[in-house]
């Protein structure tokens, strides 16, 4: 028996995840995950479960795309939005960050049958979302739960960043045209010299702290005549150097921005192309996926 429909769409967001860290120019000194860090990651992980589940209630939306006039129409005609979670897509705390940001699109002409058949196929993700994920594969499986890996390589300026993530993903039916789900990193492993004689993988929590943990929950609605996606993907990576940041923040928040909707528009087009959707977008220049800031800052 296979795994459960939600549950296949939760590895969408990881990739989205996974493109958000590798982009800031860090000294050499290794970073060090501190117990108080690692806190105040799982405390905000914990705060957007409890958001998720504000959602479910009665008189609460369910999509975020729902929450201001005009955004379902925007993702309807192709756009895709993007927005920080916090006040700039990024939380400072002792000891390292927490990026965490809001992704929407919108597939005309899909069914959540046709998102999860592409969903749950892991050992294509190479092939969805390349260059940045150069391997993946599925590990094992229940009605419970699934655990995956990716192998992902990021070039930004001077930085090459190759870290092999360990995932597992948890998924929830709402009803029958609502699912959502969460997935996180279970073991992170930085790769050295990728590709050379002396490549080797760190252990866990060790290395340059591009990245240290991973958390994404997704949320999909069927209606409209085609699926809703919405994407929240948090990482913790290390601090940005204080004489640093008004040069790299910015750079983080527009590449943050950008790699999310790369990653949503690469997932549109797998389904699409997966010869399993009834109908296209409206015209081809809508596959050019225009991004915004939807306005929202954080809750």
């Amino acid at each position: 028996m296979g795994p459960p429909d939600g549950m296949k769409l939760v590895r969408l967001s990881v990739t989205l995840a996974a493109v958000l860290i590798a982009i800031a120019p860090l000294p050499e000194k290794a970073a060090e995950l501190r117990p108080e860090t690692l806190a105040a990651w799982e405390e905000h992980v914990k705060g957007a479960d409890l958001r998720m589940q504000a959602r479910l209630r009665p008189g609460h939306e369910f999509l975020w795309a729902d929450e201001a006039p005009g955004r379902c129409q925007r993702l309807k005609k192709g756009e895709i939005l993007v927005s920080p979670e916090t006040a700039s897509g990024s939380l400072q705390v002792t000891g390292g960050l927490i990026h965490d940001w809001m992704g929407a699109a919108f597939i005309p002409g899909a069914t959540l049958e046709s998102v999860l058949k592409v969903a749950h196929d892991y050992d294509h993700y190479q092939d969805f979302y390349t260059p940045v994920v150069v391997n993946s594969k599925q590990l094992a499986c229940s009605p419970a739960e699934q655990q995956f890996s990716m192998l992902w390589v990021q070039r930004v300026l001077f930085v090459t960043a190759v870290v092999e993530n360990q995932y597992r993903g948890r998924d929830f039916r709402v009803n029958d045209t609502r699912r959502y789900g969460t997935v996180e990193s279970t073991r992170v492993q930085q790769v050295k010299a990728y590709g050379e004689a002396g490549e080797r993988r760190l252990p866990p929590d060790q290395g340059d702290g591009f990245i240290w943990r991973l958390y994404s929950i997704v949320r999909y609605e069927e209606r409209d005549g085609g699926v809703y996606i919405e994407l929240q993907a948090m990482v913790l990576s290390r601090d940005i150097p204080v004489s640093l940041r008004w040069l790299v923040k910015p750079v983080v928040t527009r590449l943050s921005r950008n790699s999310l909707v790369t990653s949503l528009q690469e997932t549109r087009e797998a389904v699409m192309l997966s010869g399993t959707v009834q109908s296209a977008l409206p015209n081809k220049s809508a596959a050019s996926v225009s991004s915004s800031f939807a306005g929202v800052g954080a809750r």
